[in-house]
């Protein structure tokens, strides 16, 4: 993508991986009100809004830290969309009975949309690796984290008072295996659709 398509909002994706309070603040001043009035119309309250807020803001962040989210549109529409469709997908959900969904928002541009499933996307693979990772055992929890923040693997078996060898394989072998619960499960098979 070249810097010609990235919209002039990208500062506010800019501001999240800053941790920028003027940034954030002006995100919750512009835009969550229209979200709490979206989510208080379709069967939820402010305490759903500002979860969907949160989750939202937390995957927008995930992806651009990890894999250097570009905006292509402008923020309102990305983010009203994403919360949209996040609270659309908890009211599908079995234990919510109440569901009545009042859409007369304005349409939103393709770029949006575009950026919205793959946020999406992002935020479904990201939550089956987390939960995979959860299920594999404590030392490959250990040498998987540790090679994930530290540079080298020299390093990690410093940490681990271990040989280089060692940890070299460990983490071939943990990566094996966590590859294969993913691709095993369900989920994936879904998400490859």
């Amino acid at each position: 993508m070249t810097e010609n398509n990235i919209h002039s909002d990208q500062f506010y994706i800019e501001g999240l991986l800053q941790n920028d309070s003027a940034v954030i603040t002006s995100i919750y001043k512009k835009f969550v009100p229209k979200v709490k009035n979206y989510v208080r119309t379709n069967s939820g309250d402010d305490d759903n809004a500002a979860d969907v807020v949160q989750e939202v803001l937390t995957t927008i962040y995930h992806q651009a830290k990890t894999k250097g989210l570009k905006l292509t549109c402008p923020f309102e529409a990305y983010f009203f969309l994403l919360c949209k469709r996040k609270w659309l997908n908890e009211l599908k959900k079995p234990s919510n009975k109440r569901v009545t969904i009042s859409d007369d928002t304005v349409s939103i541009d393709e770029s949006a949309q575009e950026l919205v499933l793959q946020t999406e996307s992002f935020d479904e693979k990201q939550s089956l690796f987390d939960e995979m990772f959860q299920k594999l055992g404590e030392k490959c929890q250990e040498v998987l984290k540790l090679s994930f923040v530290l540079k080298t693997m020299e390093e990690v078996a410093q940490q681990l008072n271990v040989t280089y060898g060692y940890v070299r394989k460990k983490k071939s072998l943990c990566t094996g295996q966590l590859t294969e619960m993913i691709q095993q499960s369900n989920r994936y098979k879904s998400l490859k659709k």
